[in-house]
């Protein structure tokens, strides 16, 4: 016989009440609590685990460790957010908005590892659906094995018919088991859903996929348990109407947070961005006012990314602050730097900033290319289009130094910056043979000086 238990989990946070109340005590949402019966099997079941094996303590200096090879995925940009690759046994979670290619990202990488076979598990799609998406975006014979299937237990019947070596659930709000007595997508399923597929990776050493739907704030749906389980969560952003995708870690068990991939949404797919800095900087024969180029870094890769801006006369009244891309508070206290410290009144001016390519970015080095670009917009003075900027800026009005500086000038001197901006307290080693110009500013008003005398 199974113990039936009733009781009430927040949707947003999978904490429980033995009631229901209106806001959560834990993640002080409203509105939240759904009343969810939960089965307890007395008897012992297994989802295609063999548990006979007794657990018992180990002393860690007598663990015996390999070095496990990672697992190539046939793609740079998707390998380095991993860290180098694929690691067996590993459970990666993707996330992003509805339509932005998450499914396409994650089908495309099963049918290029021909090397490897694959088990594609859907449960929002039927196979015909996946035949004619998999026929767009790849042709020639594949080692990707298909199922569309939500009722977990039948999906370990079918894994371990198929014994494949990598798993992908598309998308893991659609998988229930009937071990628990909730509907499909409820906290309670979710959690026990991915404890169970976890269980069968780590024992099998087998690489799990799971795509994720998120909420109307952009957080991921279901518990925040589920972030807890899984060893990397992978975030795909990117807007609808612009051609480019990001995908940004923000967990990893097994490397860097800080990685980024740049993909191009084509026709065939999802196209890796080999060189993201020439795509980011917009071509134009003519200087034009508003413009400045940022040497930026996201974890080990630099690149030169495009920040435009607008300032003009506030028609209202009120000014206007809009910002895409970059944090509008931050925008705020640059322009705040700019009227206290350089003299600029800026407070009766609309202002809107805008980072090209549809990306967010919070690298600090953004400062100085944005206060230039602000300035060059409200001169009407068009910057050149060899010069780029690296620079924190402070709340005094001083020049700060950045992070990998010596990185974001090899880079600048790659793409053919003649000239770069930089903090004075920089230290770097310049290197032999290198042609472009480092200008060395301490503060704003040296680096108003030196662009517009």
């Amino acid at each position: 016989m199974a113990k039936v238990k009733t009781t009430f989990i927040c949707q947003n946070c999978g904490a429980s009440s033995p009631k229901w109340i209106g806001k959560c005590s834990v993640c002080n949402e409203w509105n939240t609590y759904v009343e969810e019966t939960v089965t307890k099997s007395v008897g012992k079941y297994q989802l295609g685990i063999d548990n006979d094996e007794k657990v018992k303590a180990v002393k860690i200096s007598d663990i015996e460790y390999t070095q496990e090879q990672r697992i190539d995925l046939q793609n740079d940009e998707l390998n380095r957010v991993l860290g180098g690759g694929l690691v067996p046994g590993s459970v990666v979670l993707i996330g992003g908005e509805p339509g932005i290619g998450k499914s396409t990202l994650i089908l495309q990488v099963a049918l290029n590892l021909n090397n490897l076979k694959t088990l594609y598990i859907s449960g929002e799609e039927s196979l015909q659906q996946i035949k004619l998406r998999a026929d767009r975006i790849y042709k020639g014979d594949s080692n990707c094995f298909v199922l569309s299937e939500t009722r977990l237990e039948e999906i370990f019947v079918h894994i371990r018919s198929v014994e494949p070596d990598i798993l992908v659930f598309d998308s893991i709000q659609t998988i229930y088991t009937s071990q628990i007595e909730s509907t499909p997508g409820s906290v309670s399923q979710i959690r026990e859903s991915t404890m169970q597929i976890m269980k069968y990776a780590k024992t099998y050493s087998k690489p799990v996929f799971l795509v994720g739907h998120i909420t109307k704030d952009g957080s991921l749906a279901g518990p925040k348990v589920l972030e807890h389980i899984v060893d990397t969560v992978l975030q795909f952003e990117g807007d609808k109407n612009n051609l480019y995708r990001v995908l940004r870690s923000t967990k990893n068990r097994f490397g860097s947070t800080s990685e980024l991939g740049i993909f191009e949404m084509v026709e065939k797919g999802l196209k890796e961005v080999k060189n993201p800095s020439e795509l980011l900087i917009s071509d134009h024969d003519e200087n034009l006012s508003g413009i400045a180029i940022a040497a930026s870094m996201e974890g080990m890769r630099p690149f030169m990314i495009e920040v435009q801006s607008l300032v003009s006369s506030a028609a209202y009244g009120t000014p206007q602050r809009s910002s895409t891309g970059f944090d509008l508070r931050r925008l705020n206290m640059l322009l705040a730097v700019l009227e206290k410290r350089a003299g600029f009144k800026l407070s009766v001016k609309d202002v809107f900033l805008n980072i090209t390519g549809g990306i967010k970015v919070d690298d600090p080095a953004f400062d100085m290319a944005i206060i230039v670009a602000i300035l060059s917009s409200d001169l009407d003075f068009s910057i050149s289009k060899d010069i780029c900027f690296a620079g924190e800026i402070g709340l005094s009005g001083e020049i700060r130094s950045v992070q990998r500086i010596s990185q974001r000038i090899t880079e600048a001197e790659r793409l053919g910056f003649k000239q770069i901006f930089i903090s004075k307290y920089a230290k770097f080693e310049k290197q032999e043979n290198q042609k472009i110009k480092i200008i060395s500013v301490s503060k704003v008003g040296d680096l108003l000086r030196a662009l517009f005398r």
